[in-house]
């Protein structure tokens, strides 16, 4: 689904990324960790859109995406819940959604009903403002924005930061349930325990560069650990 080869990433003279490689298969969990300030968040926007790499290549479906606006990969089957969920606080619940429409089929323009399967609470609050909800719920909504979208890749960017056990557990079944329906996740993470419990595949970031990469089970490995203690 997605291949990440070689890619270098720049902010003026400062080098973000170098020479980053992953894979991102349909029907797999890949989740990328690392410390804070080590490239992550840099390694998302690159893959959909947000900035520009310097080298490298960002396929999808072995297409090259380079030079392809955010816009142009939403409808390419790309879909992103950034880090801080950025919903729009004055729009209600279903406001929010529908600005999932934008790269959409004007005939396909609906609310999939799995989106209020996952997370019901949607449902139940579809009147009231994104600015009015918990952030558990605004990050369900985010969610359910993406993948209003029909993305065929979702990429997340700490989806559980900031958010309480219970809808961490909501988060981690819909995750699951997505991957079970074939969809290719990409989940930015630094809550190790729930990459462990998720993740088919894991890629560790230090400095800008993949420093591990294996299966979730590897974090059990306190030689693998290390890459992330502060």
């Amino acid at each position: 689904m997605l291949s990440v080869s070689n890619v270098d990433l720049y902010y003026g003279a400062a080098q973000a990324l170098r020479g980053v490689s992953l894979e991102a298969k349909k029907g797999e969990i890949t989740c990328v960790l690392g410390r804070n300030g080590v490239g992550k968040t840099s390694l998302m926007r690159a893959i959909v859109g947000q900035q520009a790499i310097r080298s490298g290549q960002i396929a999808l479906d072995g297409s090259d995406l380079k030079g392809e606006a955010p816009y142009t990969r939403a409808r390419r089957g790309i879909g992103f819940v950034p880090q801080g969920r950025e919903v729009f606080p004055l729009l209600s619940v279903k406001e929010n959604l529908q600005t999932g429409f934008a790269p959409v089929k004007r005939g396909e323009r609906t609310i999939p009903d799995h989106v209020f399967e996952l997370f019901p609470v949607l449902k139940s609050m579809l009147s009231r403002r994104g600015g009015d909800l918990s952030g558990g719920q605004q990050q369900q909504l985010a969610i359910g924005r993406a993948l209003v979208t029909r993305p065929n890749l979702l990429v997340l960017d700490e989806p559980t930061e900031g958010i309480q056990p219970s809808i961490i557990k909501d988060i981690g079944r819909a995750i699951r349930y997505l991957k079970e329906a074939g969809m290719a996740v990409l989940l930015v993470e630094q809550y190790l325990e729930f990459c462990r419990e998720l993740a088919d595949k894991v890629y560790i970031m230090d400095r800008g560069q993949i420093v591990f990469e294996g299966v979730g089970a590897d974090l059990d490995d306190p030689d693998v650990r290390k890459h992330l203690t502060v």
